[in-house]
């Protein structure tokens, strides 16, 4: 393992001494005392983020991932946490600006394509009874379908750039807007198409796992473009699969994938790959723990759930990095791990250590060792810090953007 690649966890973890003032345990929930910390660094950090609007307006990137769209993400998020309508209307302003700026056509995934500004300004819209309009834009965003199910086009099926890339945003719109404006058909259809795929290179390169992806010529583990992504979306898409799919190909997919785990608790970043390096939510154990918690709820197999919590136990240890605070391949998407156990364990554990990295992200930009190319954005920079620290605040119904949708 690559000791560069990380700080040494200074903090001391959770007993009943050092969790006074973080959590409460009698209530199961973050201490006031450190809520009111949390609150005053996300005003900090948005006041910091709207005063370089004149940087992220010029990139000329309007995706969720690295755009202008992650930034609507995020004032949405805001704006709905603390009530303010002014952010809630500045997030569909900028939607507004990426839908009529967005040049590609066959970028289709919720965090790189104009899908994912599609399906925000559709949710936002409905909220405020303007169904005609988030009709319009529904109707479009289903259009892609046609170029999605065409297997002919060389499309790939991981979640930062194919299929399930569209398949989340098919799952979150349908878990935002009611009554369900997504056909259970289309979803079964995209959902068929992936496992399809998955089937067929899985067979054609004599892979020991049912379902197996190449994306640029790699069979990725993680979440952004591996086998763990494509199965975490298509599980949270399971009321619309049959069972022969989940239990001839997802589940012994799930054991294959598990059988990859290091005797650290953290996975390789590609099959045949043994090098144990990467611990952040697009390469490594923390984009995995979400997978076996929902895995384990679905199947209650224990295993399952043993391997969430030794991601949590490889994260907790070398997850503070020194790349950086980002929710892609840094300290705050590393966080998600712990919100995710807690979630699923009710272990106030997992709770106070992500309280423990929401803390460490308070120093942003102190502990890294290069400033990310889009500096403001939600999967690279201080957006995405701000996200986190509103969801540790809501630990109970968090949910990491665009991942977690339906768990």
């Amino acid at each position: 393992m690559d000791t560069n690649r990380y700080y040494k966890n200074p903090f001391m973890d959770y007993s009943s001494v050092t969790g006074y003032n973080i959590v409460d345990i009698d209530n199961n929930t973050i201490d006031d005392n450190f809520k009111s910390l949390l609150t005053s660094k996300i005003n900090e950090f948005m006041k910091i983020l709207e005063k370089n609007d004149k940087i992220w307006y010029s990139n000329n990137d309007y995706s969720t991932y690295t755009g202008l769209a992650g930034i609507a993400y995020i004032f949405y998020h805001y704006g709905k946490y603390y009530n303010n309508s002014a952010y809630v209307t500045k997030a569909m302003e900028l939607l507004e600006k990426c839908i009529a700026e967005f040049k590609s056509r066959h970028e289709i995934t919720f965090l790189t394509g104009i899908v994912g500004p599609l399906s925000l300004t559709a949710i936002m819209l409905h909220s405020q009874q303007k169904e005609e309009q988030a009709n319009q834009l529904i109707l479009r965003l289903k259009s892609f379908s046609v170029y999605i199910l065409d297997k002919h086009n060389d499309i790939s099926n991981e979640l930062l750039y194919g299929r399930t890339g569209y398949l989340a945003a098919l799952l979150y719109i349908n878990e935002n807007i009611s009554p369900l404006c997504i056909e259970a058909d289309l979803i079964r259809k995209v959902g068929s198409c992936i496992i399809n795929s998955g089937i067929t290179y899985a067979s054609s390169n004599h892979s020991q796992s049912p379902l197996m992806y190449s994306w640029h010529e790699k069979e990725y583990v993680g979440g952004a473009h591996g086998l763990s992504g494509i199965l975490y979306l298509l599980l949270q898409a399971r009321h619309y699969l049959t069972q022969e799919q989940i239990d001839k190909y997802i589940k012994p997919s799930l054991y294959y994938l598990q059988g990859l785990q290091f005797s650290s608790g953290n996975f390789p970043s590609s099959i045949r790959n043994q090098s144990d390096r990467l611990v952040q939510w697009c390469h490594g154990a923390p984009g995995m723990s979400g997978l076996f918690c929902l895995a384990y709820k679905v199947f209650r197999d224990d295993a399952f759930l043993k391997t969430a919590i030794q991601c949590g136990e490889v994260t907790w240890e070398r997850g503070l990095l020194r790349k950086g605070y980002s929710i892609c391949h840094g300290v705050a998407g590393n966080g998600y791990t712990f919100i995710r156990l807690f979630q699923q364990t009710k272990d106030i554990k997992y709770l106070y250590r992500a309280c423990k990295f929401a803390e460490w992200c308070f120093h942003y930009e102190t502990h890294q060792n290069r400033s990310p190319d889009r500096l403001f954005s939600l999967f690279e920079g201080l957006a995405g810090v701000i996200y986190f620290l509103l969801d540790v605040q809501q630990s109970h119904i968090a949910k990491f953007p665009t991942y977690d949708i339906k768990i």
